[in-house]
């Protein structure tokens, strides 16, 4: 028995020792590149990629997965300089006390570039994500595929986007641009539904400024060429811009708290205790003048909860606004027409925008109000030679195809094709309501009138009264929401201050929704 007893007592110095050996390494892992780079890394105004983990993270959350990860590269003296890690920290916890997985680049451990490992850990995480159903976030801060490893790195890459596309509309996927961001890198974020930049600090491109010199000698900075300005304003690949680390992962948990885990739940519900619901403020927003402007963000702010809009791609496609906002403590997507930059108009650009936020808002569940003060689409060789046709068709695909819950209040002019695009019943909108001031045709009076009445106008004594009679014959048709109401176009014409409760209780009827679609592949317009 004694024996027994003797050989159950650890031996408490191996152990210790055993111990020590585990602590000195995480505590190398915890330094990631070492001491030196970080305060480079600091010396940026970025922080590290601890720092930014322990700063989004609901405190002591945190589970990080292959700490003690390391490359296996031979090549090149790698072998000499290996990091726990390998460049990334990867792992779960919560925020908000909602699960999610994170991964964050660690430019201090070869400039964040992606190996092989490196690879590894993100798709283990991802692969779990999708499993579990929670959202993935990625702060990225790479300088991209580490050119030691070759087709390995490459190959990663690879394991990564595909891993992207498998998860698209299935969980959401967040990618937070905290550094640099080059080469293939890029294409793993544009496959995520948002994409949150760094003012100052951050930058994309395919090919950084030397090589576009080298081939086009064109002269840009790394700024110009691919910076969060660049990104947010000319091509759309920023959804967000913020002015720093911390302001980005607020952003981060601002987005987040819209959305739900995955697409097998709904976002949750905020408490809100209902009231009169009656907003005077709306009533004096639309002008009298029908070609006047006025700001469609004062028709959003009087119809949602106060200060729930979150706007995406805001400085990208001013004619149209797109984000989430909470509408009786409920998480809804809104599309909405903006008057005041070019009138409103479709065009190529608005469509695109507008058409991936309608189809993450029917990925994940989120009821979509739109918002309709369209004269049409905009009209020029620009617009047909850059594909007006097929970007405009997007928009439509996406609206047709969505299930949600959806709502569209005509606030003005709804005219043409654009009238069909915005969520018409046609296109399998749910209800339909316009204000008084609403003028539902195939174009304005003006132009309408000179195309019918061309002949009487031509042939009149007086041309230009021949044509303000006609334009007059025209409005007193069509300049009003009743032809289509009287065909069941719209549901109901109502008064801009009872919107919002029509709207609220809109909502709540639709809120068990549900559409049986064909089954299928995939459509193909899209791409």
């Amino acid at each position: 028995m004694s024996h027994l007893r003797n050989q159950s007592v650890p031996n408490t110095k191996n152990m210790d020792s055993k111990i020590k050996t585990l602590n000195e390494k995480l505590q190398k892992a915890y330094i990631g590149g070492g001491e030196v780079r970080i305060k480079k890394q600091h010396a940026k105004k970025k922080l590290t990629a601890r720092e930014r983990i322990n700063y989004l993270m609901d405190e002591g959350s945190f589970e990080e997965i292959g700490t003690l990860v390391t490359h296996r590269t031979k090549d090149f003296g790698m072998e000499k300089q290996k990091f726990y890690g390998d460049g990334v920290i990867t792992g779960y916890g919560t925020v908000d006390g909602r699960l999610v997985y994170v991964f964050a680049q660690d430019f201090t451990v070869f400039g964040g570039s992606l190996s092989e490992t490196h690879a590894e850990k993100i798709c283990k995480i991802l692969d779990m994500a999708v499993n579990v159903g929670a959202p993935l976030i990625g702060l990225n801060d790479s300088g991209g595929a580490r050119i030691q490893e070759g087709v390995r790195s490459l190959g990663g890459y690879a394991d990564i986007f595909y891993r992207n596309v498998q998860a698209s509309g299935v969980i959401p996927q967040i990618s937070a641009i905290m550094g640099p961001c080059a080469g293939g890198a890029v294409y793993s974020p544009a496959m995520t539904d948002f994409t949150i930049m760094v003012q100052d600090t951050s930058y994309m491109f395919v090919t950084g400024p030397n090589v576009v010199k080298t081939v086009t000698n064109e002269e840009v900075t790394s700024e110009e060429l691919g910076g969060a300005t660049t990104h947010s304003a000319k091509s759309g690949v920023a959804h967000k811009t913020s002015a720093n680390d911390v302001e980005c992962l607020e952003d981060v948990k601002t987005l987040l708290s819209y959305l739900p885990q995955s697409n097998r739940e709904k976002p949750s519900d905020l408490t809100y205790n209902l009231n009169d619901e009656i907003r005077d403020s709306l009533s004096s927003i639309v002008p009298d003048n029908p070609n006047k402007p006025y700001d469609m963000q004062e028709v959003i702010k009087g119809i949602i909860d106060k200060d729930t809009f979150y706007e995406i791609h805001k400085d990208y496609a001013e004619n149209i606004i797109v984000g989430f906002a909470r509408l009786g403590g409920k998480s809804i997507g809104i599309i909405a027409n903006q008057p005041m930059f070019l009138a409103g108009v479709l065009d190529v650009k608005s469509s695109k925008k507008a058409a991936r936020f309608v189809r993450f808002c029917d990925c994940f569940n989120i009821p979509m109000l739109v918002l309709e003060d369209v004269p049409g689409f905009l009209p020029g060789t620009d617009q047909e030679w850059n594909g007006i046709i097929v970007n405009g068709a997007k928009l439509l695909y996406a609206f047709s195809e969505a299930t949600v819950p959806r709502v569209t209040v005509i606030t003005r002019k709804a005219y043409g094709g654009a009238y069909d695009v915005m969520n018409s019943k046609h296109i399998g909108a749910d209800m339909n309501f316009a204000w008084p001031s609403a003028e539902i045709a195939v174009m304005g009076a003006k132009g309408a009138a000179e195309i019918i009445f061309k002949r009487d106008i031509k042939s009149a004594d007086d041309p230009e009264a021949k044509w303000k009679e006609k334009e007059a014959e025209y409005a007193n048709l069509f300049a009003n929401p009743y032809s289509a109401a009287e065909r069941g176009f719209i549901d109901e014409v109502i008064l801009p201050e009872d919107t919002r409760r029509k709207l609220l209780k809109a909502f709540s009827m639709l809120e068990n929704k549900q559409v049986n679609k064909p089954k299928r592949k995939h459509g193909n317009i899209p791409l």
